[in-house]
């Protein structure tokens, strides 16, 4: 009896001290929440990562796709036969638009709502049209020059803004170089909407220089002399022909205009080498070139 009381009290205080007398069952507030917590992991968090991942994954391998696209578009005949600037344009709209729809389906992946997308879409739009109608009315107007084509990259133009070499189309602005090498940036938007005018449009130019002579001077030995210069000049066209015909009576002289024609490229040169030789030509046959003149009459 006494060994089986002593056993008896020994196992109750060996339970008594044993760990796992002192952990305290949950409650049932307790188990709500963690399982709201493990309801909200499986449901929720796993969702949003997988969405994410997703999302990378995406955005990762549209951006190579259309990188892939758009280099292997340059290579379409299509795009040679383009002008180049053109060509560079539609590729790079292109490229942005694929961009946009690819970002716009990543966006819809992380759960954002389609139309929540086209508002933003919306105001933005109209807030960048609003801070850069200057800037889309010259890429309006860079566009209607790519199509058109009113001149090209080498040609000479005259624009109310300045003249000189086209040097480079671009979407917002040409850039010209005058004759004494300085660069000129015009906005399209301008060329697209005034009077450009185009030396190089075709591939001959006539050069007109007036050439005074006094008055009772022989046109016949004056003609003969200057279109003795267009025949000396190398440079200058057989056909159209050169001619020298009287074009006003001034207060003291004959104007004659001396009209030739010649290549686009040469035109400087040969107008300079012209006014030189037809000085010399007009002395050398003894014929006067005036300075102005006037006559007083005093009476009384």
């Amino acid at each position: 009896m006494i060994d089986m009381h002593l056993t008896s009290v020994l196992s109750g205080l060996a339970a008594a001290t044993s760990p796992s007398s002192y952990m305290l069952a949950p409650s049932e507030k307790e188990l709500k929440v963690l399982d709201w917590l493990m309801d909200f992991v499986n449901t929720h968090l796993v969702k949003f990562v997988l969405s994410v991942v997703l999302a990378i994954l995406v955005l990762l391998v549209g951006f190579k796709l259309v990188k892939f696209l758009t280099t292997r578009m340059k290579k379409f005949k299509l795009f040679h036969k383009l002008d180049s600037n053109i060509g560079t344009l539609i590729l790079n709209s292109i490229h942005i638009l694929l961009n946009a729809l690819i970002v716009i389906v990543v966006i819809q992946i992380l759960g954002v709502p389609s139309a929540t997308i086209i508002a933003v879409i919306g105001s933005c739009g109209l807030a960048v049209g609003l801070a850069l109608q200057g800037g889309l009315s010259n890429l309006a107007g860079g566009v209607m020059i790519m199509i058109f084509k009113p001149f090209h990259s080498g040609d000479y133009i005259f624009t109310t803004q300045g003249d000189g070499f086209v040097e480079e189309i671009g979407i917002f602005y040409t850039k010209l170089i005058t004759i004494d090498k300085l660069s000129v940036n015009i906005p399209n938007s301008v060329l697209s909407s005034t009077t450009v005018t185009n030396l190089f449009a075709k591939e001959t130019r006539g050069i007109d220089m007036d050439i005074s002579v006094a008055y009772g001077t022989d046109i016949e030995s004056a003609r003969r002399a200057l279109l003795a210069c267009a025949e000396g000049n190398p440079l200058v066209l057989e056909s159209p022909k050169s001619m020298v015909f009287v074009s006003d009576h001034a207060d003291s002289a004959v104007k004659l205009t001396f009209r030739v024609f010649v290549k686009n490229r040469d035109y400087w040169k040969v107008r300079a080498e012209l006014l030189e030789a037809s000085l010399k030509a007009l002395s050398n046959a003894g014929l006067e070139i005036p300075f102005p003149q006037l006559d007083v009459h005093m009476k009384g």
